[in-house]
């Protein structure tokens, strides 16, 4: 089989095809449009890519549908192009997705959206994500939970709530091992972690990043980390020209360290300008506070199985920073480029 019939058979046979021939089938209630799910039993597959992509959310696996027919039938490429091959004008049985029928006389508000969903909990594939992919640390997470701004997306997502000054949810940042997107029909405000009635006001592109922070700092007191979800909406605006007007307030533009995240602290100097709140740059060692997050975490299981001890161990449970004060002396935002909106 050459290359030209490989790529003929990958446009030809859908991953959706392969998994109903294996006996899997779709649940509904946990797919959209972009991500189908799959089950048999307890193994869960995910159809992305128009059903030509898919991913295990239980591991690390993925690929086209030549890498699923080896997964799910233990042979070697060549025999698993061969029954590929004997899948052409296979006909499943229903469609790739179907929305799910709403209540004629009930269309839920994104609030009740939100409720509907779990918090994430030890074990669950949110806190896997989270914890074992992001090394945000267990501690941070309750901290999260308890503060009600993290829910168990479908598909072992992430959601992260926006919510509006008077704390109603407006939408969610949803993040995960394949997907990045924003809650459909909601409205990018501000993601909220820490005192709500703070005057030093962390703001970062992503809600991730936000809490990367939170954790490298400790939840510092008297700090309110925010995400504007990577946009610069009116109603995001609004809501930092309000919490930025406070008496005192320290408006800290902890965006990334690339050219987008300089524009957005340019942006943010220009707010804090206009309302008369006091400003400074923070910026990442990393290009964002995850990566740097993760660098730092790593370092430390290194250096603990190399039988290096730790000086000033934190009590179990409790967050505390990994260094001294982060901010910097200076107070540079950079150059006063303009800020793209989303």
């Amino acid at each position: 089989m050459n290359r030209k019939e490989i790529e003929a058979l990958r446009e030809r046979v859908g991953c959706a095809a392969v998994l109903e021939h294996a006996g899997f089938a779709i649940d509904a209630k946990e797919s959209t449009r972009r991500a189908v799910k799959f089950r048999r039993g307890a193994e869960i597959i995910i159809v992305t890519h128009e059903g030509r992509g898919w991913f295990d959310p239980l591991s690390d696996a993925k690929g086209d549908v030549f890498g699923l027919v080896e997964r799910l039938d233990h042979v070697g490429f060549l025999e698993g192009a061969g029954r590929v091959a004997d899948l052409v004008g296979f006909a499943i049985t229903e469609p790739e997705w179907k929305a799910p029928r709403p209540d004629q006389n009930h269309d839920p508000s994104l609030p009740e959206r939100w409720q509907s969903r779990r918090r994430p909990w030890l074990g669950s594939s949110t806190w896997a994500y989270l914890c074992g992919e992001r090394f945000l640390p267990a501690t941070l997470l309750r901290a999260a939970i308890r503060q009600d701004r993290l829910r168990e997306g479908p598909y072992g997502t992430m959601w992260a709530a926006h919510t509006d000054n008077a704390g109603i949810v407006t939408g969610w940042e949803a993040r995960g091992p394949e997907y990045r997107g924003f809650a459909s029909g909601g409205t990018k405000v501000l993601f909220r972690l820490g005192q709500v009635t703070a005057l030093r006001l962390v703001i970062t592109e992503a809600a991730i990043d936000a809490m990367s922070l939170a954790a490298i700092e400790g939840l510092r007191d008297g700090t309110l980390y925010l995400s504007t979800g990577g946009g610069w909406s009116p109603t995001t605006e609004a809501a930092l020209r309000e919490v930025a007007s406070r008496s005192d307030a320290n408006l800290v533009a902890a965006t990334d360290a690339n050219p987008q995240g300089e524009m957005f602290a340019a942006r943010l100097r220009t707010l804090a300008d206009t309302v008369g709140c006091d400003w400074s740059r923070l910026r990442p060692p990393e290009e964002d506070w995850n990566e740097t997050l993760k660098i730092r975490e790593k370092e430390k299981r290194e250096r603990k199985e190399d039988g290096v001890p730790h000086s000033h161990r934190p009590p179990q449970g409790k967050l505390r920073p990994a260094e001294p004060a982060l901010d910097p002396a200076g107070r540079d935002a950079g150059g006063p480029e303009g800020v793209m909106k989303d």
